[in-house]
Formats: C-alpha cells, sequence, structure tokens
C-alpha cells in the first residue's frame, strides 16, 4: 500500500487526481441513500407513547433511532431534536454534562406538543467513541477543558457529520424543522443536507457544579448559545 508521497508522485506522473478517504465518505454521504429502516415499534415511556423506528448505516452498520410522535409529514414545521448517544449521560445519569437532562427534556416538550421526532445518532462523545470520551474525561480530571482533551487525543472540538441523520429525517418525511438546540452549527450542519431548519429552540437546562466548566467551554469555545448559564 503506497503512502501519500508516493500516490503524490504517481498522481502527477499520470496526470490524475487525489482525494482522500474522508473525502470520499463525504461524497457518498451527500449523493447516496446510506441509511434504511430495518424495524419499528410502538414506545409507551414516562415521557409519553411513541413510535421507534430503527435506522442502519450501510457504511459502517451502526444502528440509529428515531423516536416519533403524531404526524411529522406535513408541510408545518417540525419539532426536532437531532441527540448524540451519551452512556454516562443519559443511562447512567452523569452530572458531567447536561446531555441526559438534554434527551428527557426533548422528549417533555415532543409529548406536549404532540409531534415531533428524536433522532438519537450512535456518535458517542460527539463522535470520537466510548473509549476516548473516558480517556477525555481523565485528561479533563487533570485540568484540560473538553476541547483541550480531544485536541490532545488527536481529534477535532466536535468531528460530528450530520449527514447521516438528514438522511434519516429524509426517510422520515420531514423537511423543515425547529430544531431543539443550543448548538448553532448543528443548524448549518442539516441545512448543508437540503433540510430548512426555520428555527432554533433552546433547550438550556441548570448546570450542575460537575457540569458548570464543562458547559462554560461549549458556550466560549464552541459557541453554544447557554444564556442562563
Amino acid at each position: 500500500m503506497a503512502r501519500v508521497p508516493d500516490l503524490l508522485i504517481m498522481a502527477e506522473q499520470h496526470g490524475l487526481k487525489m482525494i482522500s478517504v474522508q473525502d470520499l465518505i463525504a461524497y457518498r454521504r451527500k449523493h447516496e441513500t446510506l441509511v434504511h429502516m430495518v424495524a419499528e415499534a410502538k414506545l409507551p415511556s414516562d415521557h409519553g407513547d411513541f413510535v421507534l423506528r430503527i435506522y442502519e448505516n450501510s457504511l459502517d452498520h451502526k444502528e440509529h433511532v428515531a423516536i416519533i410522535k403524531g404526524d411529522i409529514t406535513t408541510d408545518e414545521p417540525v419539532l426536532v431534536r437531532v441527540h448524540s448517544e451519551c452512556l454516562t449521560g443519559d443511562i447512567f445519569g452523569s452530572r458531567r454534562c447536561d446531555c441526559g437532562a438534554q434527551l428527557h427534556a426533548a422528549l417533555d416538550q415532543i409529548e406536549k406538543e404532540g409531534r415531533g421526532v428524536v433522532l438519537y445518532m450512535r456518535q458517542e462523545g460527539r463522535g470520537i467513541g466510548l473509549v476516548n470520551k473516558i480517556k477525555a474525561y481523565a485528561l479533563q480530571e487533570q485540568g484540560m477543558d473538553t476541547v483541550e482533551a480531544n485536541t490532545h487525543l488527536g481529534f477535532p472540538a466536535d468531528p460530528r457529520d450530520y449527514g447521516i441523520g438528514a438522511q434519516i429525517l429524509h426517510d422520515l418525511g420531514v423537511r423543515k424543522m425547529r430544531l431543539m438546540t443550543n448548538n448553532p452549527k448543528k443548524r448549518v450542519g442539516l441545512q448543508s443536507h437540503g433540510l430548512e431548519v426555520v428555527d432554533l429552540v433552546s433547550l438550556e437546562v441548570p448546570a450542575t457544579l460537575e457540569s458548570q466548566g464543562y458547559l462554560e467551554t461549549k458556550r466560549d469555545k464552541m459557541g453554544h448559545l447557554l444564556r442562563h448559564l
């Protein structure tokens, strides 16, 4: 297998163009349908009654979850939350982040409105995976913030891609949405894939003693709209 310097020479000699694997993946996400629904069932929950649909991604075979309430295929903008999996916050109730509280608040808002969808994306730790997230936590315990920890481990501050989530929303019939998020970059990420975000709905939850610094970093370094922090 040739290395990049050798490939550059070959490309120049033969008049070839060269792209990265990441470029190829990004192109496929934009131009191919890479998700398909594999299961559906009712989900009665403490937050209300929903329909659960499981989508599989043909690139890496990860399974993502759409939690749906009411008819989301009409022309009226739909209340949507695109939520990245957080095992520690969503399942174990970690106070180091606001993830679990945001997930539950989103479900409650959709139940109250009677219509909407939570898209639960299997991209743990903003896409770096569970092992690296816990390593990042350990670095934060040594004094780094969440951005510095990601960078130290060799990752961008937020490496998530919204192409797969956008394809799932398209398949669900969503075209216009009121996006529940404090992160304006999500709006850009989804709109770049042909969806219209007509409004950002704040999903700010109270900080804990343990999450205060984490939330301040998201506000100050990542541009999250945390007005009440």
